[in-house]
């Protein structure tokens, strides 16, 4: 089983990625970016020739949701094709060499699992891990659910008990499926319950939580908008209280050339993109605008709709959610990024696209419960709903566990879908990777001067984004003007050796603004070039650099 057809452990990640390292290392690197909480190397793979060289870069990470395993996959796959296109192949799925070669030029940092430890239990024990298995928090003497093995199994799955009070029942025509109590139904009626024990049990049952035993959503934990615990669940202590998270900020961080980022999820069959915090009335109309290009994209060779964070995915309305990693990426780093949801389990049991798209999660009928059942019987090899088993309770008594496991058909798509989805979303991204600005100088002319000469140089920005990536990025700290520097050999300058360009524009303009109206066919203008002058006296080279932080730098070099 590899990572294209199936859900692989972190010893199989660092063999692939080490593998690859060993097989290409002129392009292929491997490092580490922290160790986790269980001393596990969180592996950063690092694709592209003469990697210390600064130039724009695409970041990929997978799997910060323990559970969430199909990130890791379509990570490694977008990995693997951009290693193909240094290797062995000329163009990839489908794109014009020009583009492949754009892509070749272009660093790539793939992070293929950002939470191991959490994975590694979801692989071995079934048990449900929002991001991490720990839990620093100093608790109460109350009672609280412990997720863990009741009958030996080796797995953490579901347990449920007979109850007269009991909010779920087994489907009439479909044995073993649970389905919310009406009030029609006569019973049997059951409790359902995470399978595992309660600490500081006083005969009373606590209320049950998905972080009830692993405190941090690592995806609630990054510095942008962070909030405490009380307004928003899963922050952990502080931002960046996690080794993962603090990882990923510290890298990222100092890689101000990072542009794309893609963080991958599941469930749900959706790109989400920025606001996150704000209606799109409050969006930078360029960004907006590149945002729109992404979602034609999507459209074309996912399928999946791209979703406002603000106006369809927040939980609860009008409370965005804080912490947010793709926030971070946009608004404190100025990246063009988005998140996507990769397994479309609602397409598959033929669920209308709702809006907000969030009603997905929780607008369920009976009806489609059924459907799922039923898929998982005729598509997922019955994966999803083992049987229930009769066990022993230390403190409930006999109960039964199994029931739904979620690894698989829920959490994640069937393994034999799996490829058709790596490729999907590669075919997507690298589209994505290939808008990088692409910063040039070259020589104009040089003319004589009495005793002296002028030389002028031409910067030029020859890609789709303009030079600070996003529209919004302009209100940074983070400063993206281009600066031009001449340094002068046997000869001698009398200006300034350091000349602002500014921002230098893309070519691109994204979809839908005003810009691309067929009844305005109009260029923009020379803001995507500057010519800067440099003037001196006697003979000899000038060497002329320029370079921006998010584009790295382009030389030339003029006989004077």
């Amino acid at each position: 089983m590899g990572f294209r057809d199936g859900y692989v452990r972190w010893e199989e990640i660092e063999r692939v990625a080490r593998g690859w390292a060993a097989a290409h290392p002129e392009c292929v690197q491997v490092t580490s970016i922290g160790k986790t909480a269980e001393g596990r190397d969180m592996l950063l793979l690092v694709i592209g020739r003469e990697p210390e060289r600064a130039r724009p870069a695409a970041w990929i990470d997978g799997n910060m949701h323990a559970t969430e395993l199909a990130g890791s996959s379509v990570a490694l796959a977008i990995a693997e094709d951009v290693i193909a296109l240094h290797t062995k192949q000329k163009t990839i799925h489908g794109l014009p060499e020009h583009v492949c070669d754009r892509l070749r030029d272009t660093l790539f940092y793939v992070l293929p699992r950002m939470s191991p430890d959490g994975a590694e239990v979801v692989l071995r024990e079934g048990r449900y891990v929002r991001s991490a298995p720990r839990d620093s928090r100093t608790h109460a003497s109350a009672p609280r659910w412990k997720t863990g093995d009741v009958d030996g199994d080796g797995l953490a799955l579901l347990m449920r008990k007979r109850d007269p009070n009991g909010d779920y029942v087994e489907a009439a025509d479909m044995p073993g499926i649970m389905l919310p109590r009406t009030i029609e139904d006569a019973g049997p009626f059951y409790k359902v319950y995470s399978e595992g024990t309660i600490e500081n049990f006083d005969g009373t049952i606590p209320q049950p939580s998905y972080l009830a035993d692993n405190d941090a959503d690592l995806n609630r934990n990054f510095p942008y908008a962070w909030a405490p615990e009380h307004e928003q669940v899963g922050s952990g202590r502080f931002a960046l209280s996690e080794p993962e998270s603090r990882a990923v900020v510290e890298f990222t961080s100092a890689r101000p050339h990072i542009f794309a980022w893609l963080n991958l999820h599941t469930f749900g069959g959706c790109h989400i993109r920025p606001l996150g915090n704000a209606p799109d009335s409050k969006m930078d109309p360029s960004d907006r605008g590149v945002y729109n290009q992404i979602e034609a994209w999507g459209d074309e060779f996912t399928g999946y709709p791209t979703v406002s964070g603000y106006h369809e995915f927040l939980y609860e309305p009008d409370k965005p959610l804080r912490g947010d990693v793709t926030d971070y990426a946009y608004h404190q780093r100025g990246v063009l990024a988005y998140t996507t949801e990769l397994w479309d389990l609602f397409a598959q049991l033929g669920i209308e696209r709702k809006k907000p798209f969030v009603d997905h999660y929780r607008v369920l009928t009976r009806a489609d419960l059924v459907k799922l059942a039923q898929w998982d019987k005729e598509k997922n090899r019955g994966r999803l709903f083992p049987a229930w088993r009769k066990a022993n309770h230390p403190q409930l008594g006999e109960v039964e566990v199994g029931g739904v496991d979620i690894r698989v058909g829920m959490s994640n798509p069937p393994p034999e879908m799996l490829a058709d989805i790596c490729e999907r979303h590669a075919k997507m991204f690298l589209r994505v990777a290939a808008m990088a600005p692409v910063l040039r100088a070259d020589h104009v002319k040089t003319t004589a001067l009495g005793g002296g000469w002028r030389v002028e140089i031409a910067v030029e920005n020859r890609g789709y984004l303009p030079t600070n990536v996003l529209s919004s990025a302009k209100s940074l700290t983070l400063d993206a003007r281009v600066f031009v520097h001449a340094e002068a050999k046997g000869c001698k300058l009398a200006s300034d050796a350091r000349v602002d360009a500014g921002h230098l524009e893309g070519w691109g303009r994204g979809l839908y603004d005003a810009s691309t109206s067929i009844f305005h066919v109009r260029s923009r203008g020379s803001g995507s070039r500057r010519v800067v002058t440099f003037t001196g006296e006697g003979h000899g080279v000038l060497h002329v650099t320029a370079s921006g932080l998010r584009v790295g730098a382009a030389t030339v070099s003029v006989e004077v």
